[in-house]
């Protein structure tokens, strides 16, 4: 039996998305994949094209992390936050903020919490993204994060076969 597949987003309120995504392994995996860079530079790519040149994770909380896309034509996009709470392989929370002005309220980071829910071996990915205002949820729902995230998800469907 296979899991569909499918990227949910919804908006609960003005200032949240959520983001539901289930996947073919154990949330341990699942985990690993999300929090050890050598893994992570290998999925979460976004567009096809891109590439992730800086990937660093301090995981612990009070620890940060950095990431760096480059886009085949150019293109650079960079984010990161500090863990708030690390709970393996269940929950992840951490501040994020994007480099780009269009993606942040006067420099206040969002806060994600990602969650992780296995049953029968299969795991479903909540991640609830809390904006610092509604104009910065309304930014990012007009962007074609969906489409990045999938890709990236699909991507992170192969080295989960692997």
């Amino acid at each position: 039996m296979t899991i569909e597949k499918t990227l949910k987003i919804t908006a609960p309120t003005d200032r949240e998305i959520v983001v539901v995504r289930d996947f073919d392994a154990p949330r341990r995996l699942v985990f690993d994949c999300m929090t050890k860079p050598e893994l992570l530079r290998r999925w979460m790519l976004g567009p096809p094209g891109w590439t992730m040149p800086v990937c660093e994770i301090d995981l612990r909380v009070g620890g940060a992390y950095r990431y760096v896309w480059h886009g085949e034509n150019g293109e650079e996009m960079g984010m990161g936050g500090v863990y708030q709470e690390i709970a393996p392989p269940d929950r992840l929370v951490a501040t994020e903020l994007f480099d780009t002005e269009m993606f942040d309220a006067a420099g206040e980071p969002s806060l994600v919490t990602s969650e992780l829910a296995e049953h029968g071996g299969r795991t479903t990915l909540t991640t609830t993204i809390r904006y610092p205002s509604k104009a910065v949820r309304d930014a990012m729902l007009a962007t074609d994060m969906a489409a990045g995230m999938e890709a990236g998800y699909a991507r992170l469907d192969a080295l989960l076969a692997a």
